[in-house]
């Protein structure tokens, strides 16, 4: 259900670690779905640096705004201009399309929940 490549945090945003010091960060599954229609996506420049936690930019839907953390803290390398014109990508396709930002990474990945841990804390939530 939840892609075994990734990394989650208790908010619902995931990252995916390239190798290379990189990472691609973005909400899951759940957290669009729980959002409903996404109309807009506020991300943060080119070049800011994020610490482990802190808020990148901010999703809104026809329901909420919420707050977008980063999972590890980080440069941003890059930022996904199609959601600028195309914010139903997060909805559309949450692990592909819809992916947030890129950064640099600058510190670990510690405290993310694996694949197995994050379906435990989805399922407690839902009932």
């Amino acid at each position: 259900m939840f892609p075994a490549d990734l990394l989650y945090t208790k908010d619902h945003e995931w990252i995916r670690a390239a190798g290379d010091g990189t990472a691609v960060v973005g909400i899951t599954h759940y957290a669009q779905e729980a959002l409903g229609d996404v109309v807009f996506v506020d991300l943060p420049e080119v070049g800011a640096t994020i610490g482990q936690g802190e808020e990148f930019g901010t999703v809104e839907s026809v329901k909420t705004v919420s707050e977008l953390n980063l999972p590890a803290a980080g440069e941003v390398l890059a930022v996904n201009e199609t959601l600028a014109d195309h914010p139903e990508a997060v909805n559309e396709d949450p692990y592909g399309a819809g992916w947030m930002v890129k950064v640099r990474l600058s510190g670990g990945l510690d405290g993310l929940l694996d694949p197995t841990a994050y379906a435990a804390l989805v399922s407690a939530e839902s009932h």
